[in-house]
Protein backbone atom coordinates (compact mmCIF):
# COMPACT_ATOMS: atom_id res chain seq x y z
CA UNK A 1 0.00 0.00 0.00
CA UNK A 2 0.95 3.51 -0.99
CA UNK A 3 1.28 5.93 1.73
CA UNK A 4 0.20 9.33 1.69
CA UNK A 5 3.48 10.72 0.85
CA UNK A 6 4.49 7.66 -1.76
CA UNK A 7 0.87 9.09 -3.52
CA UNK A 8 1.71 12.98 -3.12
CA UNK A 9 5.18 12.69 -4.88
CA UNK A 10 4.24 10.25 -7.44
CA UNK A 11 1.75 12.89 -8.47
CA UNK A 12 4.47 15.57 -8.15
CA UNK A 13 6.45 13.65 -10.57
CA UNK A 14 3.71 12.74 -13.22
CA UNK A 15 1.43 16.21 -13.36
CA UNK A 16 3.70 17.45 -15.90
CA UNK A 17 4.72 14.86 -18.44
CA UNK A 18 0.59 13.83 -17.85
CA UNK A 19 -0.31 17.61 -18.74
CA UNK A 20 1.58 17.66 -21.87
CA UNK A 21 0.46 14.29 -22.62
CA UNK A 22 -3.13 15.38 -22.54
CA UNK A 23 -2.31 18.62 -24.35
CA UNK A 24 -0.95 16.17 -27.32
CA UNK A 25 -4.30 14.54 -27.16
CA UNK A 26 -7.22 17.54 -26.95
CA UNK A 27 -5.16 20.52 -28.40
CA UNK A 28 -6.47 22.95 -25.47
CA UNK A 29 -4.87 23.43 -22.04
CA UNK A 30 -7.38 24.33 -20.27
CA UNK A 31 -9.09 21.16 -21.34
CA UNK A 32 -5.79 19.05 -20.53
CA UNK A 33 -5.90 20.56 -17.26
CA UNK A 34 -9.12 19.04 -16.58
CA UNK A 35 -8.37 16.15 -17.46
CA UNK A 36 -5.17 15.54 -15.64
CA UNK A 37 -7.07 17.08 -12.48
CA UNK A 38 -9.95 14.48 -13.10
CA UNK A 39 -7.16 11.70 -13.40
CA UNK A 40 -5.17 12.73 -10.51
CA UNK A 41 -8.37 12.74 -8.33
CA UNK A 42 -9.86 9.48 -9.55
CA UNK A 43 -6.21 7.74 -8.74
CA UNK A 44 -6.42 9.06 -5.27
CA UNK A 45 -10.27 8.12 -4.62
CA UNK A 46 -9.83 4.85 -5.86
CA UNK A 47 -6.44 3.43 -5.89
CA UNK A 48 -4.79 5.37 -3.07
CA UNK A 49 -4.49 1.64 -1.28
CA UNK A 50 -2.36 0.19 -4.18
CA UNK A 51 1.17 -0.54 -3.70
CA UNK A 52 3.49 2.64 -5.26
CA UNK A 53 4.65 0.42 -8.05
CA UNK A 54 1.39 -0.09 -9.43
CA UNK A 55 0.75 3.75 -9.19
CA UNK A 56 2.01 4.54 -12.85
CA UNK A 57 0.65 1.78 -14.95
CA UNK A 58 -3.06 2.87 -12.77
CA UNK A 59 -2.27 6.43 -13.28
CA UNK A 60 -1.95 5.82 -17.30
CA UNK A 61 -4.96 3.98 -17.71
CA UNK A 62 -6.96 6.31 -15.87
CA UNK A 63 -5.71 9.20 -17.47
CA UNK A 64 -6.43 7.69 -21.19
CA UNK A 65 -9.42 6.78 -20.09
CA UNK A 66 -10.01 10.39 -19.12
CA UNK A 67 -9.17 12.00 -22.62
CA UNK A 68 -11.43 9.30 -24.34
CA UNK A 69 -14.19 10.79 -21.91
CA UNK A 70 -13.32 14.30 -22.69
CA UNK A 71 -13.91 13.10 -26.74
CA UNK A 72 -17.21 11.16 -26.44
CA UNK A 73 -18.69 14.19 -24.30
CA UNK A 74 -17.54 16.68 -27.27
CA UNK A 75 -19.03 14.40 -29.73
CA UNK A 76 -21.95 14.51 -27.85
CA UNK A 77 -21.82 18.28 -27.43
CA UNK A 78 -21.60 18.62 -31.38
CA UNK A 79 -23.94 16.41 -32.30
CA UNK A 80 -26.57 18.61 -29.88
CA UNK A 81 -24.88 21.77 -31.61
CA UNK A 82 -25.50 20.66 -34.74
CA UNK A 83 -28.54 19.22 -34.12
CA UNK A 84 -29.80 22.67 -32.65
CA UNK A 85 -28.28 24.90 -35.40
CA UNK A 86 -31.30 24.10 -37.70
CA UNK A 87 -33.40 26.13 -35.16
CA UNK A 88 -31.44 29.52 -36.08
CA UNK A 89 -33.64 33.10 -36.93
CA UNK A 90 -34.21 33.50 -40.32
CA UNK A 91 -34.29 37.17 -40.10
CA UNK A 92 -30.80 37.71 -40.49
CA UNK A 93 -30.18 39.09 -36.88
CA UNK A 94 -27.62 37.10 -35.06
CA UNK A 95 -29.51 38.22 -31.38
CA UNK A 96 -27.85 36.00 -28.60
CA UNK A 97 -31.32 36.18 -27.10
CA UNK A 98 -33.01 33.67 -29.25
CA UNK A 99 -34.51 30.91 -27.83
CA UNK A 100 -35.47 27.47 -29.36
CA UNK A 101 -38.60 27.10 -27.27
CA UNK A 102 -40.35 29.90 -29.05
CA UNK A 103 -39.41 28.69 -31.99
CA UNK A 104 -40.40 25.62 -31.41
CA UNK A 105 -43.87 24.04 -32.66
CA UNK A 106 -46.90 22.03 -30.62
CA UNK A 107 -46.98 18.65 -30.43
CA UNK A 108 -50.28 18.66 -32.52
CA UNK A 109 -47.96 20.19 -35.44
CA UNK A 110 -49.94 23.97 -35.58
CA UNK A 111 -47.76 26.71 -34.29
CA UNK A 112 -47.39 27.05 -30.69
CA UNK A 113 -48.46 31.06 -31.39
CA UNK A 114 -49.55 32.72 -34.50
CA UNK A 115 -47.64 34.93 -36.10
CA UNK A 116 -49.87 37.97 -35.33
CA UNK A 117 -49.93 36.87 -32.00
CA UNK A 118 -45.48 36.70 -31.90
CA UNK A 119 -45.06 40.32 -33.25
CA UNK A 120 -47.55 41.78 -30.41
CA UNK A 121 -46.44 40.18 -27.24
CA UNK A 122 -42.73 41.45 -28.63
CA UNK A 123 -44.50 44.33 -28.60
CA UNK A 124 -45.81 44.68 -25.88
CA UNK A 125 -42.29 43.01 -23.99
CA UNK A 126 -40.33 45.87 -25.74
CA UNK A 127 -42.48 48.84 -24.10
CA UNK A 128 -42.58 47.08 -20.77
CA UNK A 129 -38.55 46.88 -21.34
CA UNK A 130 -38.90 50.75 -21.83
CA UNK A 131 -41.07 51.55 -18.88
CA UNK A 132 -38.83 49.13 -16.63
CA UNK A 133 -35.58 51.61 -17.75
CA UNK A 134 -37.51 54.83 -16.98
CA UNK A 135 -37.72 53.37 -13.49
CA UNK A 136 -35.93 55.34 -10.46
CA UNK A 137 -32.71 52.78 -10.16
CA UNK A 138 -33.47 51.58 -6.65
CA UNK A 139 -37.53 50.63 -8.04
CA UNK A 140 -35.90 49.61 -10.95
CA UNK A 141 -33.90 46.75 -8.78
CA UNK A 142 -35.81 46.00 -6.84
CA UNK A 143 -38.99 44.83 -9.39
CA UNK A 144 -35.98 43.37 -11.63
CA UNK A 145 -34.91 40.71 -8.78
CA UNK A 146 -38.36 39.88 -7.15
CA UNK A 147 -40.41 39.81 -10.40
CA UNK A 148 -37.59 38.57 -13.39
CA UNK A 149 -34.89 36.89 -11.21
CA UNK A 150 -37.59 35.18 -8.81
CA UNK A 151 -35.43 36.19 -5.44
CA UNK A 152 -37.74 36.61 -2.43
CA UNK A 153 -37.87 39.42 0.01
CA UNK A 154 -35.17 38.82 2.21
CA UNK A 155 -32.66 37.67 -0.73
CA UNK A 156 -33.19 40.96 -2.45
CA UNK A 157 -33.18 43.09 0.97
CA UNK A 158 -29.83 41.55 1.39
CA UNK A 159 -28.86 42.25 -2.35
CA UNK A 160 -29.38 45.47 -2.62
CA UNK A 161 -28.36 46.67 0.84
CA UNK A 162 -31.62 47.21 2.31
CA UNK A 163 -34.55 46.34 4.48
CA UNK A 164 -37.27 44.09 3.22
CA UNK A 165 -40.11 46.52 4.16
CA UNK A 166 -37.64 49.10 1.89
CA UNK A 167 -37.76 45.66 -0.75
CA UNK A 168 -41.67 45.83 -0.58
CA UNK A 169 -42.08 49.46 -0.83
CA UNK A 170 -39.36 49.49 -3.80
CA UNK A 171 -41.83 46.98 -5.73
CA UNK A 172 -45.28 48.18 -4.81
CA UNK A 173 -44.24 51.29 -6.47
CA UNK A 174 -43.04 49.65 -9.42
CA UNK A 175 -45.37 47.98 -10.00
CA UNK A 176 -47.92 50.82 -9.60
CA UNK A 177 -45.61 52.92 -12.08
CA UNK A 178 -45.54 50.07 -14.67
CA UNK A 179 -49.47 49.73 -14.73
CA UNK A 180 -49.94 53.27 -14.96
CA UNK A 181 -48.10 53.95 -17.71
CA UNK A 182 -48.54 50.56 -19.83
CA UNK A 183 -52.58 51.65 -19.10
CA UNK A 184 -51.52 54.58 -20.54
CA UNK A 185 -50.54 53.42 -23.58
CA UNK A 186 -53.48 51.19 -23.89
CA UNK A 187 -51.64 48.05 -22.86
CA UNK A 188 -53.56 45.71 -20.27
CA UNK A 189 -52.11 42.46 -18.33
Amino acid sequence: MATDKELNDFLENVERRAFKQAVYAVRKDESALDIVQDAMIKLAEKYGDKPANELPMLFQRILQTTILDYFRREKVRNTWVSLFSGFSRNDGNDDDDFDILSSYEAEDGSAAESSADQVERAQTLRLIEEEVQKLPTRQREAFLMRYWQDMDVAETAEAMGCSEGSVKTHCSRATHALAAALKAKGITL
